[in-house]
């Protein structure tokens, strides 16, 4: 079982890949029921943070210390990793660390049953028994028993288990990491973006399950209602520095902290700078004053008489060491850094002239994919509705949307999409983007754009020259979504379709998004778990999805 006194220490981590610096000065302390959330833009190093943690990744410079040294660090990446060749069981093996764990204590056993020696026999039984607590720490010995209560709880049906991973429905998918979650045993839980994909139900499930945790947590997540409901502090990675800020209190105290923190810097700078301005403009007058006089002593005296003359002269370089210690007390003056402004997104999504009344219509349509079954469905969205489209994993939301937009062929009934619509989709997949080409040639071919309008574009979206030349599938989730957004900028649509937009987004960017979804006048279909999304996002009706069928 996880120790209640076990914690991480990190001190002065430093990365960098290639010439490019990530992290610089990094600390961070995990203790007992620390809730840890990182926070900061795409690309400022949050999922190397949590690597070079878990020890996936050494750091440049610094250290990662546990105690104690035996204490069990997971790392449950965001991305579900499945294999084609692993069963679910295995995977939550895999996912949980009991797979490590029993092939530690194979070869352990291996080695035990031939010594070479006495020196060599103590040093496998001794290797034997650390593997052995290993393997109890992690809860490999009732991990079966577990899993199958567990999958049993999140609606996984218990011959799931020994199903090959490659077969599950992206709902099914879900709730297997979630499960990899719950069915862990760790000291400290390292989760990149745990609530990708999640449902209503699942996003309850986890939170309770970190509140009842007695180990440390660091989370990395894009989910603001979800980080105000867990979290005890905020680590803030900055990303002109690459060094970090630690903020103490929850969410809302975070948003507060900083904004008043940015208000001193900025009132700080705007002091500095006025006060170096009058500093400035004092020396240069005083400079003025002794270069005219001077020049007029020597020229004008008046009657002629040298005393007069020489007091001023006299005068005229007082004036000039005046100037001089104007001149030091700026030298003297604080320098105070203008506060960052870094990179923003300016999202504003193209308009295509308006469609017909109706956009989509599903008459009695059924769809057939394996043993899930949608329908039948009867669904009209007319021109200029907002729908949120709601329900658990695996309901059929994804399905719908693909059978309204006509990407999977109807097993029974009719479909009708309506004259003059263009559509523009974000897939929850985010498949557009994967393949072996260049992401400028991906782009273009998608886009219709010339490469330098793509190149342009895609620099707005914080993916300059290193990022175009890079092939599709070598993107992270966050530059793939980004590149979804940008499409939406590139062609006119008057049907926006967008499946979990906020996955893989950092914070800044889902407040632009939240923007331009406000001014956007055309028809929206969303589907979202996102609930801060889903408050902030008018809508003009629900359509809720459960096992398939259309309930309301």
């Amino acid at each position: 079982m996880p120790s209640p006194s076990s914690s991480l220490v990190a001190r002065d981590l430093a990365v960098a890949h290639g010439t490019a610096q990530v992290l610089d000065g990094v600390d961070l302390d995990v203790g007992p029921r620390s809730r840890v959330g990182v926070v900061g833009p795409n690309g400022a190093g949050k999922t190397t943070l949590l690597r070079v943690l878990a020890g996936l990744q050494d750091p440049d410079r610094g250290t990662v210390v546990r105690m104690p040294p035996t204490a069990t660090v997971g790392y449950l990446p965001q991305e579900p990793d499945r294999r084609t060749d692993e069963t679910l069981y295995a995977f939550l093996a895999r996912r949980t660390g009991v797979a490590g764990a029993e092939a530690a204590l194979d070869a352990a056993t291996a080695a035990l049953a031939q010594p070479d020696g006495e020196e060599a026999a103590m040093a496998a039984a001794e290797a034997y028994a650390v593997a052995l607590d290993h393997l109890l720490a992690v809860g490999g010995t009732d991990l079966e028993a577990r899993a199958a209560a567990v999958c049993d709880d999140l609606g996984l049906p218990a011959d799931r288990l020994e199903a090959g991973t490659a077969v599950l429905s992206g709902g099914e998918a879900a709730r297997a990491s979630l499960a990899a979650v719950l069915l862990s045993r760790f000291d400290v839980f390292l989760l990149d973006e745990p609530t990708n994909d999640l449902d209503f139900a699942g996003l309850d499930r986890l939170e309770r399950f970190l509140d009842e945790l007695a180990g440390g947590v660091v989370v990395v997540s894009h989910d603001r209602a979800f980080l105000d409901r867990t979290i005890t502090s905020v680590l803030e990675l900055d990303e002109a520095s690459h060094g970090a800020t630690l903020y103490n209190g929850g969410w809302s105290a975070y948003l507060e902290d900083r904004a008043v923190a940015r208000r001193h810097a900025e009132e700080a700078y705007a002091v500095n700078q006025t006060a170096r301005q009058r500093l400035a403009g004092r020396a240069q007058t005083q400079r003025l004053w002794a270069t005219t006089g001077v020049r007029k002593a020597k020229t004008k005296a008046s009657d002629g008489d040298k005393h007069i003359r020489h007091r001023a002269v006299a005068s005229s370089e007082k004036q000039a060491a005046k100037a001089r210690q104007t001149e030091r007390a700026m030298e003297r003056l604080e320098v105070v850094d203008k506060p960052w402004e870094g990179w923003e997104l300016h999202l504003e999504i193209a308009a295509a002239p308006r469609s017909g009344d109706v956009v989509a219509r599903l008459d009695g349509a059924e769809v057939t994919l394996g043993t899930f079954r949608l329908g039948p469905v009867d669904l009209e969205v007319g021109w200029g509705e907002r729908v949120a489209l709601l329900g658990p994993n695996g309901s059929g939301k994804t399905t719908l949307l693909q059978a309204l937009l006509g990407r999977v062929e109807l097993t029974a009934g009719t479909r009708w999409l309506g004259p003059g619509v263009v559509v523009g989709e974000m897939e929850q997949s985010r498949g557009r983007f994967v393949g072996d080409e260049t992401l400028l040639d991906a782009f273009t071919a998608a886009s219709g754009t010339l490469p330098q309008e793509a190149r342009s574009l895609l620099a707005k979206f914080g993916m300059g020259a290193e990022h175009v030349a890079r092939t599709a599938a070598t993107l992270s989730p966050g530059e793939r979504t980004r590149a979804a957004l940008a499409l939406l900028m590139a062609r006119g649509v008057n049907c926006l379709v967008l499946d979990e937009p906020t996955n893989h987004l950092d914070l800044p960017a889902i407040e632009q998004l939240e923007q331009a979804l406000d001014t956007y006048d055309g028809t929206l279909l969303l589907v979202t778990h996102d609930r801060r999304l889903l408050e902030a996002v008018r809508t003009t009706r629900s359509v809720e999805v459960r096992d398939g069928t259309v309930v309301a």
